[in-house]
């Protein structure tokens, strides 16, 4: 039964565009003030972490990193950076190498952007930047991390997102917000259940019709991360081709369509559902051993 504390809130929604998407908080509270005084932690810790990891922000940290990368060298990072290179080289090791940071780089042969290309890469411009395409390319002794080859390039588009919801449930709660959820792009994450006990309804979205839910969840606890093949596409001669580049081979990678995983949390949710989609056929039985809830769409 609800308490007479938790009878006195109401269910306030605070909107902030961050990480080039839509983002959000839903969160009970006693007056509008008390719920944006717990919202601003998490805005700004997310927005901290867009400066930082952004590989569009020419001053963001990642850029920093990429310039080593460009010329060859090291560079040392700081403890959070340490522990995200930690966790890329775990998803790299359980994903038998699909899962890679270094192969943001493909992009310069794939244009995703809304104006795309109108032809296919040719095989030697693909060959050439494989050959600066590698985690096993680095060297990574932290604090140290070297480039042991010019023209390389990281991102953690793959995982800051994930990441930043974790970090904003545990803002929510040590700032008292014991009933939120936090949406960033598509990534949910809970601090409890409802005020009475019941859970969040979260949709997860139909990846041929966007604005028609595909399926629908309840989250008390924990968190919820989707990775689609179909979130950027690009169609040459009658051929749609997926964003997810395979960095053994520079093209992209064609089967499943969409992944949904809950996991405690949702660095590890997204990072299991990227996996999924990059293995293709053996995205399903590769969830199936992890004993986790998960939702898959196929082509």
């Amino acid at each position: 039964m609800p308490t007479a504390t938790d009878a006195e809130l109401s269910l306030f929604e605070i909107e902030f565009p961050a990480m080039g998407t839509r983002c959000s908080l839903s969160l009970f509270a006693t007056t509008q003030e008390v719920a944006r005084t717990m919202a601003e932690p998490v805005i700004a810790d997310v927005t901290r972490l867009e400066a930082k990891y952004s590989r569009y922000k020419k001053d963001s940290f990642l850029s920093a990193i990429n310039r080593t990368a460009e010329q060859g060298g090291s560079i040392e990072v700081d403890s959070e950076t340490a522990a995200l290179l930690d966790y890329a080289h775990a998803c790299y090791e359980e994903s038998d190498g699909l899962f890679d940071i270094t192969s943001g780089l493909l992009r310069r042969a794939w244009n995703f952007q809304p104006e795309g290309q109108t032809q296919i890469p040719e095989a030697g411009e693909l060959a050439e930047l494989l050959t600066r395409v590698g985690w096993e390319k680095i060297e990574w002794k932290q604090p140290r991390l070297s480039f042991l080859q010019k023209g390389m390039e990281l991102d953690f588009g793959g995982i800051v997102k994930e990441y930043a919801v974790d970090r904003a449930r545990g803002l929510l709660q040590s700032g008292g917000a014991h009933h939120a959820l936090v949406n960033l792009g598509g990534d949910v994450g809970v601090s409890g259940a409802k005020p009475d006990g019941s859970a969040w309804r979260v949709a997860i979205s139909d990846p041929e019709q966007p604005d028609s839910p595909l399926h629908t969840v309840e989250l008390s606890a924990g968190a919820l991360a989707s990775s689609g093949s179909y979130a950027r596409t690009l169609e040459i001669n009658g051929q749609t081709y997926s964003h997810l580049l395979n960095p053994k081979t520079g093209y992209p990678f064609t089967g499943l369509q969409a992944a949904s995983v809950i996991a405690d949390q949702c660095t590890v949710a997204g990072s299991l559902a990227t996996i999924a989609l990059l293995k293709r056929e053996q995205g399903r039985p590769f969830l199936e051993q992890t004993g986790l809830w998960f939702f898959l769409k196929g082509v």
